[in-house]
């Protein structure tokens, strides 16, 4: 593996809404201390890759309305680092605004892509999943993915089937599954032979070149001539041509589609933290099985995750099973099992003025 040709893109353009109120539009996920240690999501995924390239190769892709606090979070990027997205086009625009970009500069680029607000908790083992992708993704023209060692039989993960072939520990992947329902993910995981889709990706320069001109023509044709990269004229000519990208994501344009897919199997202590519950799962909880954030006395409370400000005193008592949650004049109160409808408060929110969400 080559470190001087190893690429990082961070994707942190995404809201967050299940997370809401404290991933708000003007303030999302990733820009947070979501686990109350000092470093935000976007730091912490920074940090874990320091391994992997030097500084000076990681390039994140957000929204421009970010562009300020992802330069106070990092402020050893150089403006070239940060791909500014004039309007949001799922992955597939996004990684190939980055790809391509890097590709100008390096041909012989070997990239990895990977979301900005998830959690790995074994993070030297990370490195080590992907220092075997990018060992084999810079000798052959491979799109590899990382796929999670499932734990339970869960609803909510796409779903990637492999089999015995391939490269060494790199396995050619059968399919792409979508989330399914609860029966299909229990035989998913007693069949050995299904992993959880990180949506973390690795390949070299050519590869994802050649993907997008078979799979995503027009991303192809767009980017391929695109040659204002590293320019004052970059940010300009983005607003032309971003509104005519196609709205779709990397797995349905790309990877569910291309025969050259494979998978490194891994065990990473990984997850999205897409919920409040998924964090509730992996925090460290008190001997009432509570997990506090803030100032903060509980009295027969049990189950729940609270987040506050820490410059505020907040007691609760008589709560089982709930989120408490508050951020800038924002408070919810909502039990753990109906955190799907965070979405719909959302919505609600938004009917009674911008500022909530």
């Amino acid at each position: 593996m080559n470190f001087q040709h190893t690429y990082v893109v961070i994707m942190a353009g995404g809201v967050g809404t299940r997370f809401w109120p404290f991933s708000r539009q003007t303030y999302p996920k990733q820009f947070h201390d979501v686990l109350g240690i000092g470093r935000t999501m976007l730091q912490m995924t920074f940090d874990r890759m320091r391994e992997i390239c030097p500084p000076e190769n990681v390039y994140i892709v957000t929204s421009q309305e970010y562009y300020q606090l992802t330069k106070e979070q990092l402020p050893m990027l150089s403006d070239h680092q940060i791909l500014l997205e004039p309007a949001r086009r799922n992955t597939a625009p996004c990684i190939a605004y980055a790809s391509y970009k890097i590709a100008a500069r390096d041909p012989e680029a070997n990239i990895v892509v990977t979301p900005a607000d998830h959690l790995i908790l074994k993070e030297q083992e990370f490195t080590n999943r992907l220092k075997v992708a990018l060992t084999e993704t810079e000798r052959n023209d491979i799109l590899v993915t990382l796929g999670i060692t499932p734990t339970r039989p869960d609803t909510g993960y796409g779903y990637i089937q492999f089999n015995g072939v391939g490269i060494g520990e790199v396995k050619k992947v059968k399919e792409f599954r979508e989330k399914p329902h609860l029966e299909l993910a229990q035989a998913f995981l007693e069949s050995g032979d299904y992993v959880w889709n990180a949506g973390i990706f690795v390949w070299n320069a050519r590869a994802i070149r050649q993907a997008f001109e078979a799979h995503l023509p027009a991303l192809h044709d767009a980017f391929g001539e695109f040659d204002q990269f590293y320019s004052d004229a970059e940010a300009g000519a983005l607003l032309d041509l971003y509104p005519l990208c196609e709205n779709i994501s990397i797995d349905n344009g790309i990877m569910e589609k291309a025969p050259n897919v494979h998978v490194v199997l891994s065990d990473i202590g990984w997850s999205d933290l897409g919920t409040w519950k998924s964090l509730y799962e992996v925090s460290e909880q008190d001997a009432d099985g509570n997990v506090v954030d803030g100032h903060i006395v509980t009295q027969d409370t049990t189950g729940c995750i609270i987040k506050t400000p820490k410059e505020r005193l907040v007691v609760v008592e008589g709560l089982h099973d709930f989120i408490v949650a508050e951020f800038d004049n924002v408070l919810l109160v909502c039990p753990k099992d109906k955190e799907q409808k965070v979405k719909n408060y959302v919505a609600l929110a938004a009917q009674r003025g911008v500022e909530f969400v």
